[in-house]
């Protein structure tokens, strides 16, 4: 999955937006489950299954296509597919029968043998390439069937050149970053999210108040099933809210005996746990706590430091504010406590 899709589908719905008829699409054996279930809802593809090697799944895709005037052929773990890329593209097969995008080499380079550096090489000559690599039909078809020896092509470019095409070189887009290694999946996540939390509680004789994380003399506490904190009840629901992972009483339901009075720094240090696993790190909570009584002020920092603790976050990085709803409605009426956080968390 990437970005709440499968990987597969987002290439497919960029082809098929850009008017790509037919397409096909080289399956895995055995993959073809998988593919519709990915790919469900779409219509206008064919399944095709591949053979051992990226040449062979290539040369049975564009042999399912039987005739067409330009073809692109694009690996799916790019899922990121721009259309401007496939508009130079197709431009440049009125040139050459066959174009890819290529990104410069910014870095220095080192030859290895065995973990030593025994020579460089000149990166103004070389270019990164990526796909979709476009050709003419019958040029890339001709080259796949003129192909000698095992067939173990890096990409379809390479086949073309081996039968003597020419290639053309057109500009690449960072965007189309392929998709290898787990971290490849985080760093497509979005730079920053935020999520929003609000949780109310009334307030009961002969219990005690937990709010913010800490214990507060009262003449009444809050009556919930766990040590009712609307606090931090309100953060863990904004924190999960940013990563889009359910609420609190999805993962701590009242229903379940074994959370009766427990202390609320269980869920928010849950909550952390599946931020960071979600390959976050929270940025900063905002937290009102809306009651006439007791008074937060006095309370304040020590709420802030019990919840900068929690999260393992600085304490600046927690603001704490309260606020009354003068006199009006439950809270104005001293019944209870609410409480709304907003909190936002960024990519690590």
């Amino acid at each position: 999955m990437w970005r709440g899709r499968p990987v597969l589908r987002h290439s497919v719905e960029a082809l098929l937006a850009s008017g790509a008829d037919p397409l096909v699409v080289a399956i895995p054996e055995n993959g073809e489950a998988a593919a519709k279930q990915a790919l469900e809802g779409l219509t206008g593809y064919e399944l095709v299954t591949g053979g051992a090697t990226r040449q062979q799944s290539v040369a049975r895709a564009l042999s399912a296509i039987g005739s067409a005037d330009r073809v692109l052929i694009h690996d799916a773990a790019r899922p990121d597919l721009p259309e401007t890329v496939i508009a130079r593209l197709l431009d440049a097969l009125d040139d050459a029968p066959g174009a890819i995008p290529v990104l410069p080499v910014v870095d220095s380079l080192s030859r290895d043998e065995n973990g030593l550096m025994v020579g460089t090489a000149r990166r103004e000559e070389l270019r990164r390439v990526q796909t979709p690599q476009a050709f003419r039909f019958a040029d890339i078809r001709g080259a796949h069937a003129a192909w000698e020896g095992e067939p173990v092509a890096g990409d379809d470019a390479q086949v073309l050149r081996a039968a003597g095409g020419d290639v053309a070189h057109i500009a690449g887009d960072e965007r189309l970053a392929k998709l290898t290694f787990a971290e490849d999946f985080m760093t497509a996540l979005p730079p920053m999210r935020v999520g929003m939390g609000y949780d109310v509680h009334r307030l009961a004789e002969g219990e005690e108040l937990w709010l913010g994380g800490i214990r507060i003399e009262h003449d009444r506490g809050l009556a919930g099933h766990s040590d009712a904190d609307v606090a931090l009840h309100a953060i863990v629901d904004a924190l999960l809210g940013a990563i889009a992972n359910g609420d609190i009483g999805s993962h701590f339901p009242p229903s379940d005996p074994q959370w009766k009075g427990a202390s609320s720094d269980r869920f928010l240090a849950h909550a952390a746990r599946l931020v960071t696993d979600a390959g976050y790190a929270v940025g900063n909570i905002d937290l009102t706590i809306i009651c006439e009584a007791p008074k937060i002020g006095p309370h304040r920092q020590a709420m802030r430091e019990r919840i900068a603790d929690l999260l393992g976050v600085d304490i600046n990085a927690i603001s704490v504010k309260a606020t009354t709803t003068e006199r009006l409605g439950f809270t104005g009426r001293g019944e209870g406590i609410a409480a709304q956080a907003i909190a936002s968390v960024i990519r690590e």
